[in-house]
């Protein structure tokens, strides 16, 4: 099943995620298909917190993709201005 989900990065104590989609066996950092966005909790100032390809997005829930709940969450909060 393909799940669209975060992906960790970034250093120690500074946390980045990138939103990807990808199959749920994969590791949660591993391999992934496509990279749709990105999160970033500690954005400060004029730094983006949240970015999201909203056509990408719509596509792979059109073929059967699967939010994980954080990501839901972050759509759901940040609808409008995510795109």
């Amino acid at each position: 099943m393909v799940v669209i989900r975060l992906a960790r990065g970034g250093a120690k104590k500074r946390p980045f995620f990138n939103i990807v989609a990808t199959d749920s066996r994969n590791r949660r950092d591993g391999r992934f298909i496509e990279r749709i966005g990105f999160y970033n909790p500690m954005a400060q100032g004029g730094e983006v917190p949240l970015r999201i390809t909203a056509d990408r997005l719509a596509y792979w829930q059109g073929v059967g993709a699967q939010l994980s709940p954080t990501v839901a969450r972050l759509v759901a909060s940040n609808g409008k201005a995510a795109a």
